[in-house]
């Protein structure tokens, strides 16, 4: 038996198997706390923005050295520069040192307390994971601070990189053909280490407790990215399990892999797209290496949240206009900002709302705030002449709003004209379905718009009145429950009578369960995480369109979700037992 099995978070699925190499510990029980005399608060000060300057020169050194396999991920070495030039930490810190009179380490440990107090009471898991972007920022200038020097010793072979925390320019001077695996401390589901181990295509685990206590330097140990565990010393049958299982895993992905750039069709020939969700730039290569068809989910509201100031015009277009050139003659569908609730910009701050799910935001935010809205549809219409551009509206829940949403695109194409600058005047706009408003009058609104696209994150949890996050009543969120499918086939079935697309980008895209019953639907597109496309595709092209409307009529006629899930369930495990093992783990990352 193993000397120790530790559990983590799996953002990078496989298995890897060999010696442990230990990139950094944590420094914070080293950290010197003290007070400082009057006399000496200057000097403390000093020494604060001292670290941030040499922290900054730091990342400026290694920026121009990212290779070629890492260099999408310079724009988060970018990001992390900007958060060293923003003087909201050092302010912090060294009013800590003037008002409370401590040395500079303990001023910007405060610091950083009371930014992670502020992120964690959002609710959005992505923002609330930014947190780690500033501790990662702060363990640089703390490492300043003290004289950390990070520990280059040359790699003998191949590892398993192991640290208290990971971030892309920490690996910038290692060999990364020599790296199989990464394994943290910190980090969380959306941090950067998974999205640089999936560019790398190796097994990633974060938040693994008792990572430093437990594994040393030279230590055999297997990552098991399947179930998120570590196994430290394993014994021979543990090993041997193990080695099978990662041929076994490998074999998978070679194999969805090998046909991920085949149409995404039924045994008899029925054609669905397969696109994809992303929220930055950087996924986009990931989109294309996994046989995306296109973008059909493009969250704009991360390039405006991560900053204290309004993005310009000329930078919307840019990366609009970049996204759409790489992905064309493939789809791109921009959805305009979705902001508000628990995402909000610097710039507008939090709104004191009691019920922020229900209050000013998406397609009402920007409404109430027709500057800002303007700029975005100005940027999205220059950019339309560079690919093949669709809008979208999110958060619909009434006529009202697309046609007010429609006027305003209609104003900005004659601003345009008047300028002489070039817009597609027929770019398709549709609008989210995620409101059960919505679904009940999409006959209505499919009068209106170019395409539907059902988001069914939200018009699960607003059609069944429950919070998926909060663990008392999550059990309740049945992506099967009748009233779910009934809807998403009341929409499909609207779409089509009007002539218009019906695509679907929630959670449901992705889940082999609820597959055969859209494809009984005819649903026309799905859009999904890049990583679950090759998986999805496999088991798509695979189903036969008359069992897929027979289980379809069999699910309709079902009167409780118990009743459906018992159904798709016996269905979908008769015909696929093996794959949806890995499928599944490929899901969770």
């Amino acid at each position: 038996m193993a000397r120790a099995r530790l559990h983590g978070i799996s953002v990078s699925t496989g298995i890897a198997i060999g010696k442990a190499y230990f990139l950094n510990r944590s420094i914070t029980a080293r950290l010197p706390r003290h007070n400082v005399s009057t006399e000496r608060v200057e000097e403390e000060v000093e020494r604060v923005k001292r670290a941030f300057r040499d922290a900054e020169a730091e990342l400026e050194a290694v920026h121009d050295k990212v290779p070629d396999e890492l260099k999408e991920h310079k724009l988060i070495i970018d990001s992390h520069l900007m958060m060293l030039k923003d003087p909201k930490l050092c302010g912090s810190a060294v009013k800590y040192v003037q008002d409370m009179e401590i040395n500079a380490e303990w001023a910007l440990e405060k610091a950083i307390n009371d930014f992670e107090k502020a992120f964690g009471a959002l609710e959005d898991k992505y923002i609330r994971e930014r947190m780690q972007d500033v501790r990662q920022v702060a363990g640089r200038v703390q490492s300043c601070l003290i004289g950390n020097d990070v520990d280059l010793r040359p790699i003998e072979g191949r590892v398993i990189l192991m640290a208290h925390d990971l971030t892309p320019a920490d690996t910038i001077e290692l060999e990364i053909n020599r790296l199989m695996s990464f394994v943290t401390t910190l980090g969380g589901k959306t941090s950067h280490t998974g999205i640089l181990a999936r560019t790398l295509n190796i097994p990633a685990l974060v938040g693994v407790d008792d990572l430093e206590a437990e594994v040393m330097d030279g230590d055999f140990v297997v990552i098991d990215g399947l179930s998120g565990q570590v196994l430290v010393d394993p014994d021979e049958e543990e090993l041997e399990y193990y080695y099978n299982l990662q041929n076994q895993f490998e074999d998978y992905q070679r194999t969805i892999i090998r046909s991920c750039h085949l149409p995404a069709e039924t045994v008899d020939g029925y054609q669905v797209g397969v696109l994809s969700n992303i929220e930055l730039f950087e996924e986009v290569a990931a989109v294309i290496d996994n046989g995306g068809d296109g973008i059909g989910l493009f969250r704009t509201e991360y390039s405006y949240m991560s900053r204290s100031e309004l993005p310009t015009e000329e930078e919307l277009y840019e990366k609009y206009s970049d996204l759409a050139s790489i992905m064309s003659p493939n789809k791109v569908v921009l959805r305009t900002l979705d902001l508000g609730s628990d995402k909000f910009m610097s710039k507008f701050g939090q709104l004191d709302e009691a019920n922020p799910a229900m209050g000013l935001r998406a397609i009402r935010f920007c409404l109430k705030h027709e500057d800002l809205f303007r700029t975005q549809i100005r940027a999205i219409l220059r950019a339309s002449v560079h690919g093949n551009i669709s809008l979208m509206f999110p958060m619909i829940s009434g006529l009202k709003e697309v046609l007010q949403a429609k006027s305003m695109i209609f104003s900005v194409q004659q601003e345009l004209r008047s300028e002489g600058k070039p817009f597609n005047p027929d770019m398709p706009v549709g609008i989210m379905i995620e409101l059960p408003a919505a679904v009940m009058i999409a006959e209505i609104l499919a009068q209106e718009v170019d395409f539907f696209s059902v988001g069914t994150n939200d018009l699960i949890q607003y059609s069944l009145g429950i919070d998926r996050t909060n663990h008392h009543v999550s059990y309740l969120y049945q992506p099967l429950h009748p009233a779910v499918v009934r809807s998403i086939k009341y929409v499909v079935d609207a779409g089509h009578r009007a002539g218009i697309e019906v695509s679907l980008c929630g959670e449901v895209a992705s889940d082999p369960y609820c597959l055969p019953i859209l494809m009984g639907m005819q649903i026309d597109s799905i859009s999904l995480t890049p990583q679950a496309i090759p998986g999805i595709k496999r088991i798509l092209r695979q189903l036969k369109m008359p069992e897929c409307k027979q289980l379809l009529r069999e699910v309709l006629n079902c009167r409780t979700v118990g009743r459906i899930n018992k159904l798709v369930t016996e269905n979908i495990f008769k015909k696929y037992p093996e794959e949806l093992i890995f499928y599944a783990s490929l899901l969770d990352n």
